[in-house]
């Protein structure tokens, strides 16, 4: 698939840690949009080893801010070209995207997200029981009779894509463009001079470079006191599960925004399943017997003959939590020093647009128009970005 270059260069135009999606989309379209072909993309671990082979590959951009929804409404855009500008199949289908809602409360929401999205030209709409039973027969909607479905918010394009296959056909691409890729190559520290970022040291010795780009999730805390800067970012797990193959029966991605669950089904038969984040701040990966007992209980108000479905493997990934459920983006105070941060449950599916508005800020050492709200010094100017209505279940 790609190169392993036995030995790092003494200088780079880029240095990039984090061999997850974001990071190598991002050399990639360094070098196709601007020849920047000198960049090394650095992984304590192994390729999409992170959060990037973690999450559960949800695509869409039924977001509640116009910043949010531009911003995924972009990314929806790259998603749909990816395989065939990458050259591989990534497994990119449209399902419907179906929010739940049980409460009235709740469905006020939707109407004012699917309100913005329609002024954005982002195809969404609430639908009442009587239509969601349609496109979802399978759904109890009196939900045990606990909590009945009052309605939905339904987003078509919402869709699912292989993560794995993203982070690979974007390493083979920038590869093949000359981009070097350096597994198990921790970065140790980050040498700044006067305000502006040197290179970064690693466990194989000092590379100098004058752009240097975090792209590491969950470790991001660890990276930021190597630059001696501080963020609002708390680390919290982020569960998920699988069960065993089943025939083709769900065609759509199922959330409950009142039960904190989300299912669809992979293209392997597998249904996929989540819940929101653990309700405790930890650098951890450990997933626990407390989050499947929890979801399979859920899931059951909302498909009750999966009584007998075995689930055959769960996981965690460390989610990078904002105050305002919204990504860091673009510039910091280091020169030369950039972010890519703070995407909580939802940075999977904002893998290509990332990879687009970062080549574009390191390229250009501006923000790119499409992440300016992003930016890290929005927290002390009061600018917040507040996604929570659309992101607090994650999916």
């Amino acid at each position: 698939m790609f190169r392993q270059p036995e030995r790092l260069r003494c200088e780079y135009d880029a240095v990039i840690i984090g061999a997850g999606g974001h990071g190598l989309a991002a050399a990639y379209y360094l070098a196709r949009d601007y020849g920047m072909t000198r960049v090394a993309v650095l992984d304590r671990g192994w390729l999409g080893g992170g959060n990037t082979g973690r999450n559960t590959a949800i695509v869409r951009a039924n977001y509640l801010t116009p910043e949010g929804v531009r911003f995924y409404q972009e990314s929806l855009r790259l998603f749909r070209e990816l395989s065939e500008e990458l050259e591989y199949n990534l497994f990119y289908t449209e399902r419907g995207h179906l929010t739940l809602a049980h409460t009235e409360s709740t469905l006020r929401t939707m109407r004012w997200r699917a309100e913005v999205n329609k002024h954005l030209g982002v195809e969404s709409e609430v639908v009442r029981p009587d239509e969601l039973a349609r496109i979802c027969p399978w759904l109890d909607l009196q939900c045990g009779g606990h909590v009945p479905v009052v309605g939905a918010l339904y987003h078509p394009p919402g869709a699912i894509v292989r993560h794995d296959a993203v982070a690979w056909a974007y390493a083979r691409g920038a590869d093949q463009l000359g981009v070097e890729i350096h597994q198990r190559t921790p970065v140790t520290g980050i040498r700044v001079r006067e305000g502006r970022v040197e290179g970064v040291e690693t466990a194989r010795g000092f590379v100098r470079a004058q752009r240097v780009l975090a792209a590491v999730a969950g470790y991001t805390p660890r990276i930021m006191q190597m630059v001696g800067l501080r963020t609002p970012i708390v680390i919290q797990p982020l569960q998920a599960c699988v069960t065993e193959p089943l025939k083709p029966w769900l065609d759509q991605i199922v959330v409950s925004a009142n039960l904190h669950l989300y299912v669809s089904q992979s293209t392997r038969g597998e249904l996929v399943m989540g819940a929101a984040l653990d309700p405790y701040v930890l650098h951890s990966e450990r997933s626990t017997l407390d989050f499947v007992e929890s979801l399979a209980d859920h899931l059951l108000d909302l498909f009750p003959f999966l009584g007998g479905v075995k689930v055959t493997r769960q996981w965690a990934g460390m989610s990078d939590m904002t105050p305002d459920f919204s990504p860091i983006m673009g510039k910091t105070p280091i020169e030369g020093f950039y972010l890519d941060t703070g995407w909580g449950t939802w940075g999977f599916k904002a893998t290509p647009v990332c990879g687009t508005t970062l080549a574009y800020t390191l390229a250009h050492d501006r923000p790119h128009p499409l992440i300016e709200p992003f930016g890290l010094a929005r927290f002390e100017q009061y600018a917040l970005v507040g996604e929570k209505g659309a992101a607090s279940v994650g999916h």
